[in-house]
């Protein structure tokens, strides 16, 4: 098994690995939105890759176990003085591959590199499956005085 970061020429296994995330995690897809994120996706990675979303990947021939480390910096505050802070998506083995430990492998190298980019803080959204894994990462829950909110302007 290698680990190491996705680059450019993986940008097609990246959307796949993307899309079998997604569909899993939300339980399937329609034809009209599955088109549209294919669609997307690979411009998406050719603009960021390396540069503010990183992909950490296991790999045995293809790519098996990824996990993707968004970057963003604002305006720094007490709760992230560099402004830079980091955000996990789509941490995903396929299904052969699971209870092996690369998952944990693959976040291993995220969180290190993490912490070399500077980063004040990484977070992400649990899902029942995930969470231990996190937790044994070193991953808190956290709870604010603020309520999460979105305003959409595009619908499905």
């Amino acid at each position: 098994m290698i680990f190491e970061k996705a680059t450019a020429e993986e940008i097609p296994a990246l959307v796949d690995m993307r899309m079998a995330y997604i569909e899993e995690d939300h339980g399937g897809l329609s034809e009209d939105t599955r088109q549209k994120l294919i669609s997307v996706l690979p411009e998406y990675f050719e603009k960021h890759l390396n540069k503010d979303i990183f992909v950490y990947t296991a790999k045995d021939g293809v790519i098996v176990s990824c996990a993707f480390l968004v970057i963003t910096e604002k305006p720094a505050n007490p709760s992230f003085i560099t402004g830079r802070t980091g955000t996990v998506y789509n941490v995903y083995t396929l299904p052969n591959y699971r209870r092996k430990g690369l998952a944990k492998r693959v976040m291993q190298e995220l969180l290190s590199d993490a912490e070399k980019f500077g980063l004040d803080f990484v977070d992400l959204k649990a899902t029942r499956d995930g969470y231990h894994l996190y937790d044994t990462l070193g991953f808190k829950e956290t709870v604010s005085e603020y309520t999460y909110m979105k305003k959409y302007f595009l619908s499905d």
